[in-house]
């Protein structure tokens, strides 16, 4: 008898340790899995949506702003749609959203000064939509029911040029785009933490399906404006030099201006 009493105390503590064990094993884990989700809700993916205007926080990504898809664009190229994404914040003294305008799909855009540009870009074949805080645009397929985007990142879409959907015609002959234009911010190049109008405006080329993405500037030069040469079908693009190369421009730096043949537009050239 003393024997098998000795015993069930042994085997019951042993229980009990082992019940011990586990609720700390489980209590580490708990730990471990509460730090690792810290990491998701830091500051940045915060303070990111509360900056106003027409300006983003440097190096987030899509999922860590706020966004709102406002349209479906119907290019001139049937199976080849675009949706615009602007950023959705509504500001502090807003009491509804329609006290809350970025021109979602206006056909003109005014910058911080005030300035309209609607005029001055339009082509013929190439329908234009310009951007307040659109902060990027996703191509959509039908045929094989493919998404993509066409910047990794989110951007400030300046102006979108997109084949017209009603058929266009130069000089009475008619004529298709197979392409797409971009002016874009896409990188905080002063080095301020903020993607906005102080960085230099980039211009690309994008293909129909938008898996080729061509930049017609040099890294160190930022768009201002273009013109339109009817007569040879020619896009002119005027770029200031960051001279410097402090990520910004200057009045004091040159400006230039390049070329693009809109038939085949993945090239731009210096003309003065």
């Amino acid at each position: 008898m003393p024997h098998c009493f000795n015993a069930k105390p042994s085997l019951a503590i042993t229980f009990l340790l082992l019940i011990l064990i586990q609720a700390c094993s489980s209590k580490k884990n708990e730990v471990k899995e509460e730090q690792l989700r810290l990491p998701q809700t830091s500051a940045d993916s915060i303070a990111a949506d509360t900056i106003q205007g027409n300006t983003l926080r440097g190096n987030l990504a899509l999922s860590q702003i706020a966004t709102i898809p406002t349209s479906v664009i119907l290019t001139g190229l049937d199976q080849h749609r675009l949706v615009t994404i602007y950023k959705d914040r509504l500001p502090a003294n807003a009491s509804k959203r329609s006290d809350y305008d970025y021109m979602y799909g206006s056909k003109t855009y005014y910058d911080d000064d005030g300035n309209s540009e609607r005029e001055e870009h339009y082509m013929p074949g190439l329908d234009l939509l310009y951007g307040y805080n659109l902060v990027n645009v996703a191509h959509y397929d039908l045929k094989t029911e493919q998404l993509n985007y066409l910047f990794s990142q989110p951007v400030l879409v300046k102006s979108l040029y997109y084949p017209s959907f009603i058929q266009d015609s130069l000089y009475e002959k008619p004529i298709t785009r197979n392409y797409y234009l971009v002016s874009v911010y896409d990188t905080d190049t002063n080095l301020d933490t903020l993607i906005n109008r102080k960085d230099l405006r980039r211009f690309f080329y994008f293909n129909a399906a938008a898996t080729e993405k061509v930049a017609l500037l040099p890294a160190d030069y930022s768009a201002v404006r273009s013109q339109y040469d009817p007569k040879n079908d020619v896009m002119y693009i005027f770029a200031k030099h960051d001279a410097d190369h402090d990520g910004t421009t200057k009045r004091t730096e040159p400006l230039h201006i390049f070329w693009v043949d809109l038939k085949r537009p993945q090239v731009a050239k210096r003309l003065y």
